[in-house]
């Protein structure tokens, strides 16, 4: 690993122990504490820098010029590796049997984050400050990644959710999350005038139709989608929660709009909202990751996806070189089958790694370019 304290420690403990003490740790939304305790002292072990910011994260760093938080770094670029520790309620049995780690978050995403810490501890490339953070609150409304913004920006990021070993994630689609909330006079069911569930049901509708109207594309990635999470009511009161996957160049001013319009006297709430974003191909750390699971895994391939992840909270507001990362099955995500292979995870380790070492390349060439003379 990267020096003699790291190669102790993965001798005493290992990524696979520590991936699965990680996974026996339960950590639903705001619950990361005991977690994050955990994490720190896996990193220190390892020979980073470790703490908890102000709200909650775990933050390991390594610097060009050593571990401690000074200013040893100043001056390099910043490559921050963003997961989350966060998990959907809920605990499964932990077990380790035939190369398969079973247990809640071991996809989504402490197999990520994991791969994560364990590559920061094993980059040999000392031109660039590498940052590691868990994030709280993912599966929320994301305060751990928005408290980063606060912060001074990366030079580039990687974000840690299953892709599998082999792919690189160049974006997400984004989400308007809302709801309306009805309420009409009681009057007998034999009156012609619409009960506050009909209304309600009427109101779905003609969002769903408002989104085909505007889809364009032919993937399913460029297109929005508008799905009905909650209904419930009465002739009196009723309820609607829906949320639209937006794609990239949608007009979610002009949707909010037509939705106040649409809703009328009733009382429609936005819950949350992010937009889409996605890196190009030539992206440098698009093209670092890709080209550590060519040498690794294999031919790489280049995926979108149809969720929502920390790239869309901090990627357009910092608008560097970003892409998602990590192994695991996504579509094991949240169910009770969550399981992740050990070969893969550490495999990923090595990609990680190798993808740190190009991309610290990259931008401490692009630093001295720009640095005055």
């Amino acid at each position: 690993m990267g020096g003699s304290g790291s190669a102790a420690a993965e001798a005493e403990f290992g990524p696979v122990m520590s991936l699965q003490r990680m996974v026996s740790i339960p950590s639903p939304t705001g619950g990361e504490g005991e977690l994050a305790d955990y994490l720190v002292g896996t990193a220190r072990r390892l020979g980073l820098a470790a703490w908890r910011d102000e709200v909650g994260n775990f933050v390991a760093e390594r610097t060009p010029g050593g571990t401690t938080r000074s200013a040893a770094g100043a001056g390099s670029p910043t490559v921050l590796l963003l997961g989350h520790m966060d998990t959907v309620p809920g605990m499964l049995p932990v077990r380790l049997r035939d190369g398969v780690l079973h247990g809640r978050g071991a996809v989504d995403a402490k197999g990520p984050l994991a791969a994560m810490i364990w590559a920061a501890a094993k980059h040999s490339n000392r031109t660039a400050r590498v940052r590691v953070v868990g994030a709280v609150g993912e599966e929320g409304d994301s305060p751990g990644a928005r408290h980063l913004l606060a912060e001074d920006r990366p030079d580039a990021v990687v974000i840690g959710e299953p892709s599998g070993v082999g792919n690189v994630v160049l974006g997400y689609k984004g989400v308007i999350w809302f709801k309306l909330e009805i309420t009409r006079p009681a009057r007998h069911s034999s009156r012609p005038e619409p009960k506050a569930v009909e209304v309600a049901v009427e109101f779905a509708h003609d969002v769903r139709a408002y989104v085909t109207a505007h889809a364009a594309g032919d993937r399913m990635f460029d297109r929005p989608i508008a799905t009905v999470t909650e209904l419930t009511g009465t002739s009196t009161g009723a309820r609607v929660v829906l949320g639209c996957r937006t794609p990239i160049g949608f007009d979610s001013k002009a949707f909010r709009t037509w939705l106040r319009d649409r809703a009328g006297d009733d009382e429609l709430t936005v819950i949350e909202e992010v937009p889409a974003v996605l890196s190009s191909r030539t992206d440098p750390m698009v093209a670092a990751l890709s080209q550590a699971v060519g040498r690794f895994v294999g031919r790489p391939t280049a995926k979108v996806k149809l969720g929502t992840s920390d790239m869309n909270v901090v990627g357009p507001v910092w608008s560097v070189p970003i892409a998602a990362y990590g192994p695991g099955d996504s579509r094991l995500d949240h169910t009770d089958e969550e399981r992740i292979e050990v070969a893969e995870f550490l495999t990923s380790i090595d990609v990680l790694s190798h993808a740190l070492d190009l991309v610290s390349e990259t931008l401490a060439r692009r630093h001295a370019a720009v640095r005055p003379c």
